[in-house]
């Protein structure tokens, strides 16, 4: 589903330059669970962004389900994310001043979702805190509704960044499982983290070091 050739990503200063994607060749099937190890500052978090098109790489070539990125315009871009990526981000970002059905049905790209997010909603646990605002929720809750608002189109990659890293063990676990359930029903999902929570879930682990693909 997803092939990278020769991906780089570098960021420039006054201090010079940081290669956070350093000629970096690799292939995804579709339907795998793949989880990218590695410390702060490996290029993780830029290898999720460039994988969900939201950041265009300086050298190389991305392709996705049969389409080239990177040849893509911004408005091309934009609509490829919608229709078929979902993410999960570690703060959450879920809107303050919209409630948990808002927060979920504002992604969709159905002027009608109610019925939709709330089925997911409820299939999280969540049918008792449709209304409840993101002040409200646990962080549990919190990630959840992220969840099921990456989710509420179908997509068919799932791409996480540190999805448990603020959340207890029992948490992570129930977090993992949904991801876990995306991924049986033949999503592809994509992790990047620190920890080991998802590695029973995984098809296969890579590990990334100053911006390169390394063994374990």
């Amino acid at each position: 589903m997803i092939e990278l050739k020769n991906i780089s990503k570098i960021y420039r200063s006054k201090k010079g330059e940081v290669r956070a994607l350093d000629n970096v060749s690799l292939n995804i099937k579709e339907g795998e669970f793949l989880v990218v190890r590695g410390a702060s500052g490996s290029g993780k978090t830029t290898l999720l962004l460039t994988l969900g098109a939201m950041l265009k790489p300086d050298k190389g070539t991305l392709i996705i389900d049969g389409e080239v990125i990177n040849g893509m315009t911004e408005s091309e871009r934009n609509h490829f994310r919608a229709s078929k990526v979902g993410f999960v981000f570690q703060m959450f970002h879920l809107l303050p001043y919209l409630n948990v059905i808002e927060n979920v049905k504002i992604a969709s790209l159905k002027k009608d979702a109610d019925a939709e997010a709330e089925k997911l909603l409820t299939e999280f646990g969540l049918g008792d805190r449709l209304t409840h605002k993101p002040y409200a929720l646990s962080a549990g809750e919190k990630q959840r509704t992220a969840v099921a608002r990456a989710l509420i189109n179908n997509p068919k990659l799932l791409l996480a960044d540190e999805p448990t890293g603020n959340l207890d063990p029992d948490n992570a676990q129930e977090i993992m499982k949904s991801f876990s359930a995306f991924h049986k029903k033949g999503g592809t999902v994509v992790v990047v983290t620190h920890g080991t929570e998802a590695d029973k879930f995984s098809d296969r682990i890579i590990h990334l070091k100053d911006g390169k693909i390394v063994d374990a």
